[in-house]
């Protein structure tokens, strides 16, 4: 599919004959959702930068286009997509990144990929061509609609194109390395986020906790001196691999959860605790605790748990939604997708 038009009369056609479709780029997060359904819409033909103003600081992109080609088009010109979204091999679209949600190491202090996106076009379940926000950052009009395709997986519509505010890349970088535990690193990052200190990413993982410095040099070197521990030569292929989730404790046989929790909470008690990023909001853990222990756990804790991997992704597993939230996502399935003809079996359909 490698035109709008070409895209509403698949969808229309689909409509019309009440045939379910998968929405899919790459398919690099096929290991966590992966629809089933009559007809496969693939996105990958529809690639492209529509529009970028560097000065501006936004970027205009069709959903096929690789992420890897967007981060070296920002390169060029010392800017960068600030939440650092997973680029899985190299694989994952823009489509994918913004449907998925999905944020890297930095996004607890510069925010989650709906912070970043300005404005949306989108095919809906009956084929209109929809356009939603704008492309410049003071244009807010539908900018809530907009941020409602983050992390929808699809459920809502066809993601065609997508404007993003970037950020410059940061001038300097450090990390630091301190030894301590569990408990004592929840309550480190909490304190050091509590500072008006350029912190950009931290992580705990067996009894190490690294934090990740970004800014003007004087500030950084002072805010290292303030914190202390010792410096962590090569840093960048540890924080690309929390990002990419190549690193080791990504790479298991047990199940892996996702918890996102209160920053503070105190170790979750569980068995197999793999890493915590997010200054202790995120929480990875490789465990064989059956679901109804994971999602008690993680409510107790005020957050929320999802399966990741080592799971069935034509049903992805995750805390159930409140009752309260049910009716509202339900109004929305029917507005923007009536005949339900759009990744069935994944989150956000009913």
């Amino acid at each position: 599919m490698n035109s709008i038009e070409h895209i509403s009369d698949f969808v229309k056609e689909c409509s019309s004959h009440n045939r379910t479709i998968k929405i899919s780029g790459s398919g690099s997060k096929s290991f966590w959702v992966d629809s089933h359904a009559d007809q496969l819409l693939n996105m990958q033909d529809y690639a492209g930068v529509i529009d970028y103003e560097p000065s501006e600081l936004v970027m205009t992109v069709k959903a096929g286009t690789l992420l890897t080609d967007v981060n070296r088009i920002l390169e060029k010109e010392g800017q960068v997509l600030a939440f650092e979204p997973p680029t899985f091999g190299g694989e994952g679209t823009i489509g994918g990144m913004v449907a998925s949600g999905l944020s890297g190491p930095r996004r607890a202090y510069a925010g989650s990929v709906r912070d970043y996106v300005l404005g949306i076009r989108l095919i809906d379940g009956i084929g209109q061509d929809l356009h939603f926000g704008g492309k410049v950052i003071k244009n807010v009009a539908g900018f809530d609609v907009s941020r409602l395709m983050a992390g929808a997986l699809g459920s809502l519509g066809v993601i065609t194109e997508v404007s993003l505010k970037v950020m410059p890349k940061p001038q300097y970088e450090k990390t630091l390395r301190l030894s301590m535990n569990e408990s004592q690193a929840i309550h480190f990052m909490n304190q050091a986020a509590s500072k008006p200190l350029p912190l950009s990413a931290t992580s705990f993982y067996q009894g190490e906790l690294r934090i990740r410095l970004s800014g003007a040099e004087v500030a950084v070197r002072a805010a290292s001196k303030e914190l202390g521990g010792e410096t962590l030569e090569n840093a960048d292929q540890w924080w690309q691999s929390l990002q990419n989730q190549t690193a080791s404790c990504f790479d298991l046989t047990k199940p892996l959860w996702r918890l996102s929790v209160k920053s503070t909470a105190q170790p979750l008690g569980l068995s197999g605790q793999c890493l915590i990023e997010w200054g202790g909001a995120q929480r990875w853990i490789n465990s064989e605790h059956t679901p109804s222990q994971i999602f008690k756990v993680a409510q107790e804790a005020l957050g929320h748990a999802q399966l990741f991997r080592q799971g069935n992704p034509a049903q992805p597993l995750g805390s159930p939604l409140a009752t309260s939230l049910i009716p509202i996502h339900q109004r929305l399935k029917k507005n923007f997708d009536p005949k339900g003809i759009f990744n069935p079996g994944l989150p956000g359909n009913f």
